[in-house]
């Protein structure tokens, strides 16, 4: 639960109480890795705003807080199992359980145990990003709430933790603690497929390996990208049950069955892309906060189940709906260890759109779908980023409010260069929902190498824009950008029966392509890049400098990839 900023952002705050104890090097206790990316400010946020304690309690558990993921991508989250105990030399006092349950209110000082040591961070509960939150955890241990996520898992939370000790808890609370066996949330998450590339393990959130994304126009399930904000829920589908609400208007509860027996099936095929895809390249930029994803946070599949349009009408939502509502909320059956489940929402224009395509889909790619990918039901908006995509659906809201979810007024925004985390406004930018022009190089990769008798390379890539806009061009440039010729574009896997064209607005799915070009005589290293063109003639800037911003989102420059040109040997 315990949330903690970088140090630097404690230098804001004064001297540390007089009370705490300095841990010698000797004693601090280390676990993390000093790398950073992580969420948004979410303490931010919360000075300014008055959301619902509980959604934003969610975003400071959910993966997405201020510093929640900072050190994702390197991958440290084993490292909690390795924690060294505090020297049995201390000086510190020793202090009993019962002490430390006495101090869980400002008033009189907010003590936590972590590992057999106590620590009173009643200075810190002001500069937490989650606001006053972190006084669920006051009086008590703070590992029921870190087994959560393991992004805790890193080295510099724990030195800025290690600066708020003030003791010892007693020997035999210690074991009373031990003899405690706490679950372990995502004991219960399914196995995956052994080729993605993690960024976190606890909330699972892996991308494909790029150069299988581009294989097969429909990505298959075990290797589409996996983007979890919790753990995954295990939900009986016959005792499943779909709410839908809202004021003024009718309740209507469904059943899986009703669900597929009431409704017409719908099948459309739609890429989902996270916000976050292409990460990385903002943060050789400059940090951001987010896990680092690289290329490949996007995927493409066939999607069936029934019409949101329709199930809204089943419920009464008619024509006369759009006098009093301007969204529909959607929350999930995946909770934090409050009780807050995962929301968003999306305008009520595509929600009842014929042409929007929303689907409650029950399948993907022709069967269930998998327990990553939402079982028994989630949302498919096409065209709008993935994040309002709710997966394991337990309720519609039709609501004239947007979700008060953290992830929908407090995450996945886009703001300029120039705002920070002391200057962000949360509310001074709209939630992300149609995202832009995107296209990215899959092979060959960054650093590879082809020979020059091969006398050519050829350029594999997806292309997508969101809104249903439909891709029309991708540009291939070998030399960084002068010289470009067209690529090929592809609608299916088949070459010689491409997909026909999409209706206008509603082209939901990528297209991957490709370009053989010979290599350049002279050359000894290639600047690959790509840049695809939409039918709103909608283009990819140039550089990422421009559109950089403090949470690495619609990350959409011209992707580069350097390769190089390795000589034929010389017969002797």
């Amino acid at each position: 639960m315990l949330l903690l900023r970088r140090c630097h952002c404690l230098t804001r705050f004064g001297p540390l109480s007089a009370l705490r104890h300095q841990t010698s090097p000797g004693v601090a206790v280390r676990l993390w890795s000093s790398s950073s990316s992580g969420g948004e400010d979410q303490g931010s946020y919360q000075r300014a705003h008055t959301p619902s304690w509980r959604h934003a309690l969610a975003g400071l558990l959910a993966g997405t807080g201020a510093v929640l993921a900072y050190g994702l991508h390197q991958h440290k989250a084993e490292q909690a199992d390795n924690v060294q105990t505090v020297e049995k030399t201390s000086p510190l006092p020793i202090f009993t359980q019962e002490e430390v349950t006495s101090h869980r209110s400002l008033e009189n000082g907010v003590w936590v145990t972590y590992k057999g040591g106590v620590y009173d961070i009643t200075e810190f509960v002001a500069m937490h990003p989650g606001g006053d939150k972190i006084l669920l955890a006051a009086g008590g241990a703070l590992e029921p709430f870190w087994a959560l996520y393991a992004v805790h898992n890193q080295e510099h939370v724990l030195e800025i933790l290690s600066e708020y000790k003030v003791g010892e808890l007693s020997s035999e609370d210690v074991k009373k603690q031990q003899s405690v066996v706490s679950s372990d949330p995502y004991s219960s998450d399914p196995e995956r497929h052994p080729g993605l590339r993690v960024n976190s393990l606890k909330p699972f959130n892996a991308e494909p390996p790029p150069e299988l994304l581009s294989d097969t126009y429909i990505t298959p399930s075990a290797i589409f990208f996996k983007r979890n904000h919790l753990p995954v829920p295990q939900v009986d589908p016959a005792s499943y049950q779909l709410h839908v609400e809202g004021l003024p208007g009718g309740e209507l509860t469904l059943s899986l069955e009703e669900l597929k027996t009431r409704f017409p099936k719908h099948t459309i095929t739609a890429t989902l892309q996270c916000a976050g895809n292409r990460r990385s390249e903002m943060n050789k930029v400059k940090q951001v906060k987010g896990l680092n994803w690289g290329i490949a946070a996007i995927s493409n599949a066939t999607w069936s189940g029934a019409r949101l349009r329709d199930v809204l009408l089943a419920a009464g939502y008619g024509p006369d709906v759009a006098q009093w509502a301007c969204h529909v909320q959607f929350e999930g059956l995946d909770k934090d260890v409050t009780g807050t489940t995962y929301g968003a929402s999306i305008p009520l224009n595509k929600a009842v759109s014929e042409e929007g395509d929303v689907l409650l889909a029950y399948e993907m790619n022709g069967e269930n779908l998998p327990a990553d990918h939402g079982f028994p039901v989630r949302v498919v908006v096409p065209g709008i980023v993935g994040a309002r995509n709710v997966k394991w659906l337990g309720k519609i809201i039709v609501s004239a409010e947007e979700s008060s979810s953290h992830w929908q007024q407090n995450d996945y925004k886009g703001f300029s260069p120039g705002t920070d985390w002391d200057t962000v406004d949360f509310k001074s930018a709209p939630a992300i929902q149609e995202l832009p022009i995107q296209s990215a190089i899959t092979t060959p990769a960054d650093g590879a190498v082809v020979d020059r008798s091969a006398e050519e390379v050829m350029v594999k890539g997806y292309a997508w824009s969101g809104g249903g806009r439909e891709v029309v061009r991708v540009d291939v440039s070998l030399d960084g950008g002068k010289t470009w010729q067209v690529a090929q574009l592809k609608t299916s896997d088949k070459e010689q029966e491409p997909r026909p064209s999409p209706l206008p607005g509603r082209a939901w799915a990528w297209k991957l392509w490709e370009v053989t070009a010979p290599l350049p005589p002279e050359a000894q290293e290639l600047e690959i890049v790509c840049k695809a063109v939409d039918n709103s003639y909608n283009m990819q800037p140039d550089t990422v400098a421009p559109i950089w911003n403090l949470r690495g989102v619609l990350s959409n420059a011209w992707h580069r990839v350097k390769v190089k040109i390795r000589e034929d040997e010389s017969e002797e």
